[in-house]
């Protein structure tokens, strides 16, 4: 769409001006456990869309692990979501679905969370960059 501005410039004339709609922001999506899910809808990225659907997950002992996949998969294929933010304990359970996705947008961060330390060893995304480049690259 369009908007109209319209702004008093120079020696008091009016200008008016048709200016494109700045392209809707994209979203994080979060799917963690209580902790870190609460803290970043405190943070400002939760969201529900038009069809009731919201950018976060939040894993108890009693989400399935098909919840998660679920979840994922939903994610993966919502086009206003950019990045999903995943705790790396919860990554575990669906690593498989990790590993497999490979396109840029929506990108899988995995973050620690309070009960877990970050382990880079675990990390999917990290193990494919690091199989990108070679110890010359860096020299």
């Amino acid at each position: 769409g369009t908007q109209k501005i319209t702004s008093r410039e120079g020696k008091g004339l009016n200008s008016t001006r048709t200016m494109a709609a700045p392209p809707r922001t994209r979203l994080l999506a979060v799917i963690g456990d209580e902790d870190t899910c609460t803290g970043f809808l405190l943070a400002g990225v939760g969201d529900i869309n038009a069809r009731r659907e919201a950018n976060f997950l939040t894993v108890d002992k009693d989400t399935t692990v098909s919840a998660i996949e679920a979840a994922f998969k939903t994610f993966v294929a919502r086009t206003d979501i950019a990045i999903i933010l995943i705790n790396q304990s919860i990554a575990e359970s669906i690593r498989h679905l990790i590993d497999a996705h490979t396109e840029a947008i929506p990108a899988v961060l995995e973050i620690p969370s309070k009960e877990h330390p970050y382990d880079a060893s675990k990390d999917s995304i990290l193990r494919r960059a690091r199989g990108m480049f070679s110890t010359e690259d860096f020299k």
